[in-house]
Order: C-alpha cells, then sequence, then structure tokens
C-alpha cells in the first residue's frame, strides 16, 4: 500500500498495527531543548543552530557548514560555522528530501504523490551548482510506474489460515504485494552515479549522472515480526494471529557509500515507528555492481539517518530512540554517541560529527528543530570542521 514518510509515518496496509500506548516524545537521555551528553570522556554536543521546521537531512560542508532539508516548510537552507541561516531553495509545492554535497554542487531530492493521498507521482534530484544555475535529473514516478520495484513481493501475514484471516479486521488484508509508490527520500552522490533510497517504492535506484537514466539496483525484503499476545490484543487482532508472522514493508530512509564500495541502507518497518513494537529498524548493504543485498544490522530503534567512517563505523540517528547511535559493524553493538530527542540524520565532515534533532515539533509548541556537532576525536572540543 501507498505510504508516506511526511511525518515518517506507517505503511497504510500495516497501520492496523497502531501504538500500544507509547506516544511518540523526547527520547531518553534528552531534555526539552534537545540537547544531551555523548559517552563519559566525550565532549558535550553544541548546538549550531536552531528554529527549523522539520529538519530531516543535513550534509555537511567544507569552512564548518551544512545544508540542511527542511522538509516540513519545503526548503534547503545553508548553515554556516556560526550557525547563521539562508534559504538556498524553497518550493511549496514539492517535498523536498536527502541532500548532498559534491564539487562545489549541492544535489537534492524533491517529489510529489507520495503516500495515500491520491495524486500524480514526480519526483526527481535537483542540482544548483555555486553560481545559483539549477537543473534536475531523474524520473522516479517513471521508472516506479513502469517497473513497480516490490510488486511481486508479498507482505503481511505469512500463511495464514482462511478461517483466521476471516476475523482480521475489514481494512487489514491477510497479504498483500507492493504497489505503485514513489518517494525518493535519501540520497548518496558519487563521481559516476547518484543512489537514492525510495522510500515509498522500497528500493534502491541509481541515477546516472549524465543521462539521468533511473534503474533499480535492489528491492529491501520484508521485515518479519512475530506477533505478540500484546501486540494482538492492543491493536484489535484475533486470537489466532498470536504467534504467526507478519512481515513487514522494508522502508527505505537513508543511503551511503561505506569504505568497502557497497551501499549501505537504513531501513524503517512499515507500521508504528515509535516503540510501540520494539526496536525493528534493520540495516542493508547492497553491493552496486551486483546487487546483492545482506542484513548487516538489525533491533534499531527507528533508524533514519546514516553515515559511515572510514574504519566502517556506523553512525545512525535513531528518530524515537535514544538519539544518535555508533554500531560496530562486526558485533552489531549499539552505544549512544549523542543522547537527543527527534533525531532525524547525521553526518560526519572529518572527526566532527553533525546531526538534525528535534526533528519533529512538540504537541502544542512551535518547530524548533536544531544541527548539532560533537567532535569524536580525544573528547575535546574544537568547534566546526573548516575543512
Amino acid at each position: 500500500m501507498r505510504k508516506s514518510l511526511s511525518l515518517l509515518a506507517t505503511a497504510a496496509t500495516a497501520a492496523v498495527f497502531l501504538t500500544s500506548g507509547t506516544a511518540a516524545g523526547a527520547a531518553p537521555g534528552a531534555n526539552a531543548s534537545g540537547n544531551g551528553g555523548g559517552n563519559a570522556g566525550e565532549a558535550a554536543p553544541v548546538v549550531l543552530t536552531g528554529r527549523l521546521v522539520g529538519p530531516l537531512h543535513v550534509s555537511a560542508r567544507h569552512h564548518g557548514s551544512v545544508t540542511v532539508s527542511e522538509s516540513f516548510a519545503g526548503r534547503v537552507t545553508r548553515v554556516d560555522s556560526e550557525g547563521n541561516q539562508k534559504v538556498l531553495y524553497e518550493t511549496p509545492d514539492w517535498s523536498v528530501a536527502g541532500n548532498a554535497q559534491r564539487d562545489g554542487k549541492t544535489y537534492f531530492l524533491e517529489s510529489q504523490g507520495a503516500g495515500p493521498d491520491p495524486a500524480e507521482l514526480a519526483g526527481h534530484v535537483r542540482i544548483i551548482d555555486e553560481d545559483g544555475h539549477q537543473r534536475t535529473l531523474g524520473d522516479f514516478a517513471a521508472l516506479e510506474t513502469e517497473d513497480n520495484a516490490d510488486g511481486t513481493t508479498r507482505y503481511g501475514f505469512r500463511d495464514l489460515p482462511d478461517g483466521c484471516a476471516a476475523q482480521l479486521p475489514a481494512n487489514m488484508p491477510a497479504s498483500y504485494k507492493g504497489e505503485v509508490d514513489s518517494h525518493p527520500y535519501a540520497i548518496a552522490v558519487t563521481e559516476g552515479a547518484f543512489y537514492v533510497a525510495d522510500a515509498g517504492a522500497n528500493s534502491v535506484v541509481s541515477v546516472d549522472a549524465r543521462s539521468g537514466t533511473t534503474e533499480t539496483v535492489a528491492v529491501l525484503p520484508p521485515r518479519p515480526y512475530k506477533i505478540t499476545p500484546e501486540a494482538a490484543a492492543s491493536n484489535g487482532l484475533p486470537d489466532c494471529v498470536v504467534g504467526t508472522t507478519y512481515d513487514f514493508e522494508a522502508v527505505p530512509t537513508d543511503v551511503a557509500v561505506g569504505p568497502d564500495g557497497w551501499l549501505y541502507v537504513t531501513s524503517l518497518p512499515g507500521g508504528p515507528e515509535d516503540p510501540a513494537l520494539g526496536p525493528r529498524g534493520a540495516i542493508f548493504k547492497v553491493n552496486p555492481d551486483d546487487n546483492e543485498v545482506k542484513l548487516v544490522a538489525e533491533d534499531i530503534m527507528s533508524p533514519t539517518g546514516l553515515v559511515l567512517d572510514d574504519n566502517g563505523d556506523m553512525y545512525v540517528a535513531s528518530l524515537f530512540g535514544e538519539g544518535v547511535l555508533r554500531i560496530d559493524p562486526d558485533s552489531g553493538e549499539q552505544t549512544v554517541v549523542l543522547a537527543a530527542g527527534f533525531a532525524a540524520d547525521v553526518d560526519l565532515r572529518g572527526h566532527i560529527l553533525y546531526a538534525t534533532v528535534n526533528a519533529l515539533p512538540g504537541p502544542g509548541g512551535p518547530p524548533d528543530g536544531q544541527v548539532m556537532y560533537l567532535d569524536l576525536e580525544s573528547g575535546r572540543h574544537d568547534g566546526p570542521a573548516k575543512s
């Protein structure tokens, strides 16, 4: 079913698995402003700027500046090393998503039509050079409309008996196949191609940097969940589903190129992204040469942003978790390096870690998304990287 990530929302079909009373709020270890500390002996994170509206994506630039996609405002904002903001691009009609920097150019995604409301799909990469010249490349909607990347992938209950399926809520099919949907959400830029996490198509897509030709690199496999008595009871499901397995859609939320040349992709499982069903997010790695997909890490709470260092350590923004996590690529061990609420994205510039936090506004409060940075080296604070 079609789904929307405008608020990191649930997949429409799987939305019957609503929260069981655990509301999304400030993450453990974070105060109301989003500030928090890292591990003992590490420098405290510093707020670079605030008053951002839904800063779901960030990329680090030279001279200590960053570029932020204010997704709820439809704009891309440049923030310098002193925290001053300048709007680089703004549109009232398009959804603005992931951004990246390379060779003096800013690349970002914009799209229309994703989510449960019927609308014509459209999406592309927009490129702005240092002189302000703009152009677009790629057509994600055309690719998805023609190919329906996960059209042969089956989601829902596995082998549920007909008698049990008949007891399901009226709006919940026992199983279904992926439908046509596209929401280009995150981007990684290389010399010859752009790689895009399409949260609607549940796929990773390549865009040729010259021609703009789009191709599906890989479809993420479904994420299985064993139905507990608590999950069944809190969502009005019949007792007969307890112990069965439900295959949720694997919704890609970020893509990064690792030091091994593979693409690393964070995934939210369709369904509640808050802690209601526990930490169900995952990281996959995709070989861009032969489309092989491997599971790298799992049991991650709502991973929505990802960056890797030269050693292969993964830094993950856990939106409804404790902040920014460091995940060991070998053991999968998770360590909180920046405690904050609603951490949406991360990037590295040298040894400085940048993160957007408070990315979702609190109930009844004005938006106050922030960019924070943290020196990961030697437990000292030198300010944003100037290189």
